[in-house]
């Protein structure tokens, strides 16, 4: 995309990230039939990471995608999650954790997600960690991950309920280099 620029967010980016995180929280979760409670639970985490990371020491690491100077995605890697831990008995728990990929819905599909995770796999590299974990329970965003990351190694099987199981991808860093 012309004019997309990933780098580390700044203190001035956080309003313009939280929007982005809102936004397609909301829009994820309302597809998937999740309450808008839950969804406002999981927005104020995310906004917490980001500003964590941004104004603490904090062990998770963000990057946003500008476009115009406003903040159209982020993505972010840090510690494995308590899902992750869960679903592989803590198997995966030395693995590195690649979240919070969220992208305006309007620029959904057009590449800034995969961008975001090319920076990010390149930044890993150059820090010489060579694998990332990454989980999801939403439907509709499995499907985008298996086509980006191919078949899960983990399914934990009714996980969220019956029918909405969480999956789990162990992936390469340099199968994702640009």
């Amino acid at each position: 995309m012309h004019g997309l620029r990933i780098e580390r967010p700044l203190r001035a980016d956080l309003e313009s990230a939280y929007t982005v995180l809102a936004k397609s929280i909301a829009q994820a979760f309302e597809e998937e039939g999740i309450s808008e409670a839950e969804a406002l639970d999981e927005i104020a985490y995310k906004q917490s990471l980001i500003r964590q990371s941004v104004e603490d020491d904090s062990e998770t690491v963000f990057l946003v995608a500008k476009l115009n100077g406003q903040v159209v995605g982020t993505i972010s890697f840090g510690p494995c999650g308590d899902d992750v831990r869960s679903c592989t008995n803590n198997e995966l728990a030395e693995v590195g954790e690649l979240g919070s990929i969220y992208v305006l819905p309007e620029l959904q599909g057009k590449g800034v997600g995969s961008a975001l995770i090319a920076a990010m796999a390149n930044r890993l590299h150059k820090s010489g960690i060579e694998q990332f974990c990454l989980d999801c329970g939403l439907k509709a965003a499995q499907e985008k991950w298996k086509r980006k990351f191919g078949a899960p190694c983990i399914v934990a099987k009714d996980y969220w309920g019956a029918g909405s199981d969480h999956l789990i991808w162990l992936c390469n860093v340099p199968d994702f280099l640009c």
